[in-house]
């Protein structure tokens, strides 16, 4: 069995290109391939008008030399031209013949013989630039036998028409010695000025873009690490606050790993403590079940809110470790009176708190489709932010809340606009911008800031919404959007 290395079959269908299509990846790379294309388009523009032209000019060189030989045989048209003065003259003006139109007679002026075949015509009066160039390209494709009529009103005499027929093989030569010149010069200008272009967008553009590029890479690398952050430049542009953005980007990233490790450590600590916080639930949660059968119907009372506040805290302990490792837990949703909740909810915290006049202005058959632990944690969060608010002001200490349907866009139940309002001192303007965010929204000493962010959490989980309507020094009021319960 042979032990050979054999093309796999990705090589055998791999194209012949691929090393080109690698090398061409680089930004240098492309933008080489551009300047040398401009280069030569620039070439392209500029040689053939130039070829055109110094065809015309051949021509008309020509036309005007036919011209003055024609003018010497007047002069010597006095006596007979033998073939010696005939062959000098027109080898003076480089042509095979000369005739000319005058005053409406066709004249031949100087013939040394046959005319063969193979002839082109070249009107100087009638033919355009795009004429011209197509001739131009025909005449350096041509073989050198051809012969060129041309016809031309000579400079000194523009009432005339002179007629002349020439050898094209020496424009022809011309026309190729011109094009090496033109050629050379053009690719050493243009070959200059391309390097200079070349130079210029590389330090103006592709050499910021790879240093923004590798800071990139070197961050993604251990983006933990403060020496990879990139450092911007002095440069305005464009790229400049790239690099400016790339540094904010690259700092709030640092700043998001270090909260996570927070919580991570947090989250920790939790699942250490959960087991035993539930151990003393459990003997709390014994004493109000005995307080919630007392004959004193204010002990009942106050036994069965303790009983229902141990019942969240031991859920709320429980739902502690999947809060740690992803989200909230789905909502079990049903029906729920949005009146008798929040009426719950501020009893909870209003003596948790403080002393607050609650004012619940939510209609009894409004109901809201929630669960009921996650929405009562929401509200409490919500009233527990506004109470503790409160407690910075004198006079009354006002809490509202207030609860509007709104119809279904399309087929639905619709959902429940409620609005909590507080007579507290406002939420300051330094704390708005990251006011749902954990950790970052405290307006107080001493908060922790996760209580709009759980709140705001616990909405959108619903399909909701918390958001801050306004505030001041008359109050704040929060705006909750929720689900509403079909009516059944």
């Amino acid at each position: 069995m042979s032990t050979d290395p054999s093309p796999s079959d990705d090589d055998a269908h791999r194209p012949l290109y691929a090393p080109l299509a690698g090398v061409l990846a680089n930004l240098r790379a492309q933008l080489l391939m551009v300047t040398l294309s401009l280069i030569a388009a620039g070439l392209v523009l500029v040689y053939f008008p130039a070829a055109a032209s110094f065809r015309l000019q051949w021509m008309t060189d020509r036309a005007e030399a036919a011209h003055l030989a024609a003018l010497a045989a007047d002069v010597a048209r006095g006596g007979a031209l033998g073939e010696e003065e005939v062959r000098a003259l027109l080898m003076g003006a480089d042509a095979v013949a000369v005739a000319r139109v005058r005053d409406g007679m066709n004249e031949l002026v100087l013939y040394s013989g046959p005319i063969g075949e193979g002839l082109v015509e070249s009107d100087l009066r009638t033919a355009t630039w795009l004429t011209h160039i197509r001739d131009t390209v025909d005449t350096l494709n041509a073989s050198d036998d051809r012969l060129l009529r041309i016809r031309a009103q000579p400079a000194g005499a523009p009432d005339e028409l002179i007629d002349v027929i020439v050898r094209e093989a020496p424009l022809h030569e011309a026309l190729r010695n011109f094009s090496r010149r033109l050629l050379l010069y053009a690719s050493i200008a243009a070959i200059a000025v391309g390097a200079v272009l070349y130079g210029a967008l590389f330090f103006l553009f592709v050499r910021p873009m790879r240093r923004l590029a590798g800071a990139m890479t070197h961050f993604r690398e251990d983006p933990a690490d403060p020496a990879r952050m990139i450092r911007p430049g002095a440069a305005r542009n464009e790229i400049g606050q790239a690099e400016h953005e790339l540094a904010r980007m690259q700092a709030d990233i640092r700043q998001a790993l270090f909260q996570r490790e927070r919580l991570a450590a947090l989250g920790g600590a939790v699942a250490r403590i959960n087991h035993d916080l539930r151990n003393v639930l459990a003997s709390a949660q014994l004493v109000s079940d005995r307080l919630a059968m007392d004959a004193d119907d204010r002990v009942r009372g106050m036994g069965e809110r303790l009983v229902r506040a141990v019942d969240r805290g031991v859920r709320l302990c429980e739902a502690t470790l999947e809060f740690g490792r992803a989200e909230e837990s789905a909502p079990v949703r049903q029906p729920i009176q949005l009146r008798t909740l929040l009426d719950e909810v501020a009893d909870d915290a209003i003596q948790a708190e403080g002393d607050v006049i609650w004012t619940n202005e939510v209609a009894a058959d409004i109901r809201i489709d929630a669960d009921p632990d996650q929405a009562h944690r929401l509200f409490l969060n919500l009233c527990r932010n506004a109470i503790q608010a409160m407690q910075l002001v004198e006079g009354e200490r006002r809490l509202t809340a207030r609860a509007t349907p709104m119809p279904p866009v399309d087929e639905g139940a619709g959902e429940v606009w409620l609005e909590i309002s507080d007579t507290g001192p406002g939420v300051p303007a330094k704390a708005r911008d990251r006011l749902f965010q954990a950790f970052s929204g405290s307006t107080r000493r001493g908060g922790t800031g996760l209580g709009l962010s759980i709140a705001r959490e616990l909405a959108r989980a619903h399909g909701g919404e918390v958001d801050l309507v306004s505030t001041g020094e008359a109050g704040t009021i929060f705006s909750v959007r929720l689900p509403a319960a079909a009516q059944g």
